[in-house]
């Protein structure tokens, strides 16, 4: 084949790729298989009114972000951090599973795995009381009791009425008193 016609052949596919995209001027967003206004489904009715993901109640990472929590309650730290890890590639966007994913791993002492859980999780939760609270029991479980301790009062300043941080408060408190070596 000479080389007119190769090019010849990769404009027409190209132009074929792009046939089915549609452009919306206003915001420079390349859609693709997007209805028009005013088509119709399979079955006869408009697109106008069905429910975009979006507007979803029920996300897939739910199940397991529930097993997850009864596992952890229970102590059953390795199933809850396989559930949460699950719930984590369900929805990579979940920060109560990261969160919970962290805080798995921290029962497992696998600190590397929960640090970088812990910052997947603030990017996505923000600073939030149950983070500050989970973070600092992580440093608490690390035997880093200062990083604890200012986490801890972080948590604290943010939801003073939380029994979890208060009773963390006291936990730490305890655990600089009656220091055990080993």
């Amino acid at each position: 084949m000479t080389r007119p016609k190769r090019l010849a052949v990769a404009a027409s596919l190209l132009l074929i790729c792009l046939a089915g995209c549609q452009t919306n001027n206003a915001d420079g967003v390349v859609r693709t298989n997007e209805p028009a206004k005013g088509d119709y489904t399979a079955f006869g009715d408009t697109f106008d009114g069905l429910k975009t993901i979006s507007d979803v109640d029920y996300y897939a990472s739910d199940q397991a972000v529930t097993e997850a929590k009864t596992q952890f309650r229970s102590e059953n730290y390795g199933n809850a951090g396989a559930l949460f890890y699950k719930a984590t590639r369900l929805a990579p966007n979940d920060g109560v599973a990261w969160l919970g994913l962290a805080a798995s791993c921290d029962r497992i002492r696998r600190f590397d795995l929960s640090d970088m859980a812990y910052a997947r999780a603030y990017r996505l939760l923000g600073a939030t009381p149950e983070y500050y609270n989970n973070l600092g029991y992580s440093y608490l479980l690390r035997g880093k009791l200062q990083e604890a301790r200012s986490n801890f009062l972080k948590a604290y300043e943010l939801a003073p009425n939380d029994p979890t941080v208060a009773n963390n408060l006291k936990l730490l408190s305890s655990s600089v008193r009656n220091i055990e070596r080993s």
